[in-house]
């Protein structure tokens, strides 16, 4: 076993994702019978079944790490494996044996230190409003060029050494994003990664309220994201009356999910999207 397969470690950062971790873990199914890949599931913060569903495949390690924290579980899973490349895997993301063989061969070399797979938008089961949503969101070239969005990104040890361990930001994908020129990032034309949208307009909101919130806390100390050039591609992806409606769409839902909500507990909300678990 493992004569010719690639070798390297897949890290899932799980936090009560019972509902879905089956289905990932299903589709690294080849990766895990080559042997030659690490596959480390960092469960934080769980109050579900998500460690006794993932224990029970064979040849998958398993992390119990008691504080609900994505960036903890990001670096416990470092910590779990000698292996390198890493791909960091969200928990309701499939991933191909061949996307990942990819992926893992092109950071090889030496050449690139970060990269990530293709991915495709699956919007079965969601509202109109969702789905035009992301049809704009797709026309965006900005979008498909960064290593953030799709759930999968990895990183060569050389790639990892220059960000040393996970900080605590929300949002590690465009917190890693930043760390590389274009000349040191890819993203690879392999089968793309299956990203399940949110169904409903609420759940895209909390996605979009997460993310956007991730990304001020970093602009704040790296400086300001590229706005204006999001909304110049936006403008130019308009081609007719439906994608004009697509682009109206995008807008309402950036706008919505940057104001904050009137009123928070006090204690921090775990927004993600429910409407898919």
């Amino acid at each position: 076993m493992g004569a010719g397969y690639p070798s390297g470690a897949v890290i899932i950062p799980a936090h009560n994702e019972a509902a879905v971790i089956d289905r990932t873990l299903g589709s690294l199914r080849e990766v895990i019978s080559w042997g030659t890949v690490d596959v480390v599931v960092a469960c934080n913060g769980c109050t579900d079944a998500t460690e006794v569903i993932a224990s029970r495949w064979q040849g998958v390690s398993v992390l119990h790490v008691a504080e609900a924290s994505k960036t903890a579980a990001l670096n416990a899973g470092d910590q779990c494996t000698g292996l390198w490349p890493r791909l960091y895997l969200d928990a309701d993301i499939e991933v191909s044996s061949k996307a990942l063989a990819d992926v893992f061969a092109a950071l090889q070399d030496g050449t690139l230190l970060a990269a990530r797979p293709a991915f495709s938008y699956d919007t079965h089961g969601a509202s109109g409003p969702v789905r035009a949503y992301y049809r704009a969101r797709g026309r965006i070239p900005g979008n498909a060029e960064g290593l953030w969005g799709a759930g999968a990104y990895a990183l060569s040890r050389s790639g990892h050494s220059r960000m040393g361990v996970f900080p605590a930001l929300t949002g590690d994908d465009y917190f890693v994003d930043r760390l590389f020129d274009a000349q040191e990032k890819a993203v690879l034309p392999t089968e793309p990664v299956i990203v399940r949208t949110p169904r409903t307009s609420a759940a895209l909101l909390a996605v979009l309220r997460r993310t956007y919130r991730g990304n001020a806390e970093q602009d704040q100390v790296s400086g300001g994201a590229s706005l204006l050039r999001t909304v110049r591609q936006l403008l130019g992806s308009v081609r007719g009356p439906r994608t004009a409606c697509d682009a109206v769409v995008y807008a309402v839902f950036a706008v919505a999910g940057r104001r904050r909500p009137r009123s928070r507990a006090s204690s921090p909300v775990w927004d993600r999207d429910e409407s898919r678990r």
